[in-house]
């Protein structure tokens, strides 16, 4: 695999970077605080390309490979993750979601909107009691005539909140859904101004607090069955399909976190003294920031892996929940590492690691928790499944 960047790429790099360090990173703070990110960041983005990335121009998409859009993303999660995970969400699992999956009217419908930031989509899966066991999941859609009726309650939605679109997961399995498992799951395209569907913040976050979530509550929506994505009972594998790309995502946002960590606990090492001398000298001080660099630099790889891997068109599966499992991972040493390096002044909201740790946590939990991530990779090398 080559590992230099393309003019292409460095340029979305550092037009990412920029963006960041203007629009995101001097924000991030007030934004946690207040609970909300300001909502004119979502057409900022889509001005840039940054919610079309990956995605045709023919739909309003701005093209480029997945490598760029994890550099991207990268850059987004040093300044914000609440902000990564708003492109990571809207483009990564829904956008993307419609344009594998969608009819010609679906994605002439919908892509140029979420592309361009007018519109912002969220994947409704997850719900209050099934969340590793999606393929269980008791949100239910029911046919009426030519329609659908959709009934159910979905659970830490992201962009829930502000989302235009809603891809709603729903079982319609058969005279026996219960029984249907994942095959009697389908997906729905849902406007969020549907009668019937409700919103409710999800306030008091650990984390990602600037991040709109939300619980969705579903009572007889009526939606076409052109709304339908998919063929009907294939719901999880469009899920499944766009998890396996988000979890990249993630793992780059990931790498942005360690790295804000990482540049956060060098200025503040070569500024603080002890014992006569910037902290920096210190060797044990020195371990710490040794750690969280080659954290970074192996999660980063194992990133650029899983995106090599999706522009060429190789199996890609595997490797993403590996990105995913390591950079989650490394993410929390590296914030707790610097949080180490600052000390006490770490642990006040006037420095930014504390911050770090907090959004870091949770990305351990979502898109797969690491324990789920083990068990994938364990059945990839033994051809066992533990579920």
């Amino acid at each position: 695999m080559n590992l230099e960047l393309s003019e292409e790429q460095a340029a979305v790099r550092r037009l990412a970077a920029d963006f960041t360090d203007r629009e995101i990173a001097p924000h991030a703070a007030e934004w946690d605080r207040a609970e909300s990110v300001d909502p004119a960041v979502v057409g900022k983005l889509g001005k840039l390309g940054f919610l079309g990335l990956t995605l045709p121009e023919e739909y309003g998409g701005s093209g480029g490979d997945h490598l760029a859009y994890c550099l991207v993303l990268e850059e987004l999660g040093r300044g914000d993750s609440a902000v990564r995970g708003i492109v990571s969400v809207s483009l990564g699992l829904v956008a993307k979601s419609v344009a594998a999956h969608g009819t010609e009217e679906q994605k002439r419908a919908w892509l140029p909107r979420l592309c361009s930031g007018e519109a912002l989509g969220c994947f409704a899966l997850t719900e209050p009691g099934t969340g590793s066991d999606a393929a269980n999941l008791t949100t239910r859609a029911v046919r009426d005539g030519g329609d659908w009726l959709i009934s159910g309650a979905k659970m830490f939605i992201t962009n829930g909140t502000w989302a235009d679109l809603a891809l709603v997961f729903a079982r319609t399995g058969g005279s026996d859904p219960e029984r249907a498992g994942h095959r009697g799951v389908t997906a729905f395209l849902v406007p969020t101004d549907s009668p019937g569907l409700e919103r409710r913040t999800v306030h008091g976050k650990l984390g990602l607090r600037g991040q709109p979530t939300a619980e969705l509550v579903l009572d007889a929506v009526r939606v076409p069955d052109s709304a339908r994505l998919g063929a009907e009972g294939k719901g999880f594998t469009v899920a499944m399909s766009a998890l396996a790309k988000g979890r990249m995502s993630v793992a780059a946002g990931c790498v942005g976190i360690a790295r804000a960590c990482l540049e956060a606990a060098v200025e503040y090492a070569g500024q603080r003294r002890q014992f006569g001398k910037p902290i920096a000298a210190h060797q044990l001080v020195q371990e710490l920031l040794s750690d969280i660099r080659v954290d970074t630099d192996a999660a980063r790889l194992l990133t650029w892996r899983a995106a090599g891997l999706i522009d060429r068109g190789q199996p890609f599966a595997t490797e993403s929940s590996i990105a995913k499992l390591y950079a989650s991972e490394a993410a929390v040493r590296a914030a707790n590492n610097a949080l180490q390096v600052f000390g006490g002044y770490g642990y006040i909201d006037e420095y930014p690691v504390g911050k770090y740790l907090r959004d870091a946590r949770v990305m351990t939990l979502y898109e797969g928790t690491s324990q789920i991530h083990k068990l994938l990779i364990g059945r990839a090398l033994t051809g066992v499944s533990a579920f």
